[in-house]
């Protein structure tokens, strides 16, 4: 058998895997072959929506199920025996791996990444793989743990039978919590971004621990009735008869599968505690209040609970003056998990600070980035009085015939403390002109408030702007609000993806925080957010991916400069297209050029809390005042993710001009780069889109005249002046007719529609080449795909030949 003429799956097969076996690993049970760990990031490009290339290790090897602790990255036998390592060590920082091998089929070298072997990296001979109880000793070792430690870590994960297994991060997340408890860590915080499953995690945490007797008694609190709801008849459900909810309200929960169940309360009619149960839920609403009966933790031991889980913990719930506080310091003896989106606070005293540095922590970007997280379009409008703000004309009387104070009222004033009716209206009149130039009136819509008096006026407008469908049916358009009943009772239809209304609600912010709307297309921001940890929660609302009805990203529309927030450098996920229109411009941005994928990617879609108590504020109704849009400056984002304030020439010039040396160093990689095309997608997937620069220079440029012209200052050369540069030229003569006649129409191709990747063969199944002879036929023409593919190269040399 020749060794260098097989597969690198044939290696995988016929050499690494006989290998693995033979030092004791279990094929079945711990060994598991292409190992793909994320979905692949979703690329927008106007309505055509892609997925990249998911990431793939070779081989995982765990100890138990869940616990992986070495991979293997394979190459075919053209490789020399290491020449996967640094991939497989990129993979193992992701997957958290402490052993990383790589193969050829001759060998492998293997890596430490513990740091407690004396060398780090080694050659080892096909028969000298490290046995299972080899590696598992030098992680306990690593880890630091003692056999009672060990038998802890080592609990099973919940399996229902049906295959669903977690995601890597969340394994990450579980096994990070287990081994810090199982060493004696009590207090726990886990960071993981909105939609990422936090209460799955938090399952599989509670279930080894109660599995494997180290805690016992355990209480799992939120700050929504909903998490709660939806938590104990779906993720929680396998803890059965065990689990019983801390309510008097008796209540039928429809599950994920259409089943329908009544909830186990652990109270009764007259508020007295059942003990007998093992898992709690409580509502922290619910447990306390300022007033001593409504401390109804107290009914409890101090030290009945051995384990409380804190979902959403940002929310102040480790604030030093909360009233939630005072739970986890009547349960102090307790081991303390804290699960949040946001690690920092502002307003209140950090949950940091109670918790210590999160053990875990998977942010925004990296959802987005590994595809488990939708991306998101950020449009950017600006109302003259928000820009310019309003001061009253002398003797200003408002609706209620009292004179206005006089004083310049900013964005921060508008429907707190003055309301100008016609600034609703126009910020209704924008959001209903998206939804119809979107071509979707029905995607599910949330609008944001500064108070429930505002979205009371904000459902009122959007009524009017949308007459038609609210005849249709009245709760097309709805406010959800703490004190609107008939709107809480229908938070369950609008986040359900199976209910069509409601589609448009409006709200304060109740909806900020921890409902878990799937389906959410479009988020508007008309108030105010003042601390990043809000931000990030309303930001939340729309993140999670819902392949089934095909919501891959979502829009934010920002009324009220609160997406100044990406500046911040705390804000860890920032969008893929921002968009500020102009007072004539359409509100969604113009996609006018049909987008390309990219090689490694797949199509997926394309067209075809009540405010704080506090003495009320009088609002102020001012009518006739009247507001418009006006046009603002563009801003960008850097390669760092910040937002950069010029022009997008200016923006584009610097960034090329970091990337590029000088222009000998771009001409020098642009010659050298045989798919031209893989330059610009590398420039896109930094944030430089060549085609929206080229729309503002409204030149027909080929994307080197571009570069050359914005970075260097060059005259740039029209493609036409290019190709005909060519002709004249008659570089074709060496081939024959057909050859010739390919070549031509390759160039009026280049002319007419700006191709780079003119050596794809696909090119030929098209006109005006399908009408010249198969493919087959024109490749023969030049000799074989080897001959096409040369002439390819010698067609783009001669276009370049000129540097502009």
């Amino acid at each position: 058998m020749d060794k260098r003429s097989l597969t690198e799956r044939d290696i995988c097969t016929k050499f690494i895997l006989p290998a693995v076996g033979r030092a004791g690993w279990d094929e079945m049970l711990q060994v598991r072959e292409e190992v793909y760990f994320t979905k692949g990031q979703i690329i927008v490009r106007g309505k055509l929506v892609t997925r990249g290339k998911a990431k793939k290790a070779d081989f995982v090897l765990y100890y138990k199920p869940n616990i992986p602790i070495a991979l293997i990255e394979a190459k075919d036998n053209n490789h020399s025996v290491g020449d996967g390592m640094q991939q497989g060590l990129a993979y193992a920082e992701t997957l958290d791996i402490p052993f990383v091998f790589s193969s050829n089929g001759d060998g492998f070298v293997f890596h430490d990444r513990t740091g407690q072997s004396a060398v780090i990296e080694a050659n080892l001979g096909l028969e000298a793989f490290p046995s299972p109880a080899d590696l598992w000793a030098r992680y306990r070792a690593w880890k630091g743990l003692d056999t009672e430690a060990e038998q802890i870590v080592l609990q099973d994960y919940f399996d229902d039978g049906s295959g669903k297994s977690p995601r890597y991060y969340q394994v990450n997340a579980v096994n990070a919590a287990i081994e810090a408890i199982a060493k004696g860590q009590d207090r726990v915080l886990l960071v993981m971004a909105t939609g990422t499953g936090k209460t799955y995690t938090a399952f599989q945490i509670i279930w080894r621990l109660w599995k494997a007797g180290r805690k016992k008694r355990i209480l799992f609190l939120a700050d929504r009735n909903v998490l709660i709801d939806q938590t104990m008849v779906n993720d929680f459900r396998p803890f059965g008869a065990a689990m019983a909810k801390l309510s008097t309200n008796a209540k039928t929960i429809e599950r994920q599968d259409g089943s329908k169940v009544d909830l186990t309360l652990a109270l009764d009619g007259k508020r007295r505690i059942d003990t007998a149960f093992e898992i709690y839920l409580g509502l922290y609403q619910a447990i306390t209040g300022p007033e001593e009966r409504q401390k109804l933790y107290r009914e409890f031991s101090p030290g009945f609970f051995d384990l409380i889980v804190i979902d959403e913990c940002h929310r102040g719930s480790a604030a030093e003056d909360s009233a939630w506080r005072e739970i986890l310091e009547y349960f102090s003896g307790a081991t303390q998990i804290g699960l949040t989106a946001t690690p920092k606070e502002t307003a209140y005293v950090s949950n940091t600070d109670y918790f210590g540095e999160p053990v875990f922590t998977y942010s925004l970007r990296q959802g987005i980035s590994d595809g488990f997280l939708a991306p998101y379009k950020v449009i950017k409008v600006h109302i003259d009085r928000d820009v310019e703000g309003y001061r009253p004309e002398r003797g200003q009387i408002d609706r209620d015939g009292e004179e206005v104070e006089d004083r310049i009222y900013n964005t921060k004033d508008f429907d707190r403390a003055l309301v100008l009716d016609d600034r609703t209206k126009l910020v209704a009149k924008r959001v209903t002109e998206f939804l119809k130039e979107s071509g979707d009136r029905f995607q599910k819509t949330i609008v944001f408030c500064v108070d429930e008096e505002h979205a009371a006026r904000m459902r009122q407008a959007l009524i009017n702007e949308n007459a038609d469908l609210v005849a249709g049916n009245a709760r097309y358009v709805m406010r959800i609000t703490g004190s609107d009943k008939e709107g809480q009772d229908q938070l369950g239809n609008f986040i359900d993806p199976e209910s069509r209304y409601p589609v448009l609600v409006t709200t304060s912010r109740l909806l900020s925080t921890g409902v878990d709307a799937q389906t959410c297309r479009l988020i508007v921001l008309d108030r105010h957010v003042g601390s990043m940890t809000e931000f990030k929660q309303i930001v939340g609302r729309g993140t999670r991916v819902h392949e089934d009805t095909k919501k891959f990203y979502f829009t934010l529309i920002d009324f009220r400069g609160a997406t100044a927030h990406f500046a911040d450098p705390d804000f860890d996920g920032e969008p893929v297209q921002i968009y500020e229109p102009g007072a004539d411009d359409p509100i969604n941005p113009l996609d006018d050029t049909p987008p390309t994928p990219g090689a490694d990617e797949t199509v997926v879609d394309q067209p075809g809390l009540p405010l704080p108590p506090g003495e009320a504020i009088r609002k102020v109704y001012v009518d006739g005042v009247g507001a418009r849009i006006v046009a603002e400056r563009v801003e960008y984002l850097d390669s760092n993710g910040r937002l950069v304030t010029e022009s997008l020439r200016d923006f584009t010039k610097a960034a090329l001009k970091s990337r590029f040396a000088s222009l000998d160093d771009f001409l020098k990689r642009w010659k050298s780069a045989e798919r031209k095309q893989a330059i610009i997608e590398e420039l896109e997937a930094e944030g430089l889109a060549i085609d929206a620069i080229a729309d503002e220079l409204g030149k027909n440029l080929d994307p080197f005249d571009l570069i050359c012209h914005i970075a260097f200052d060059k005259k740039p050369l029209t493609r036409r002046e290019r190709a005909n540069n060519v002709k004249k030229r008659d570089v074709f003569t060496k081939y024959g007719p057909q050859a010739r006649a390919v070549l031509d129409a390759l160039l009026e191709k280049y002319r007419d529609e700006g191709v780079l990747n003119l050596d794809d063969t696909n090119v030929l199944r098209i006109a005006p080449f399908s009408d010249m002879g198969s493919v087959v036929q024109l490749i023969n023409a030049f000799g074989g795909k080897e001959g096409f593919e040369k002439a390819v190269h010698e067609l783009q040399d001669a276009l370049y030949q000129e540097t502009a």
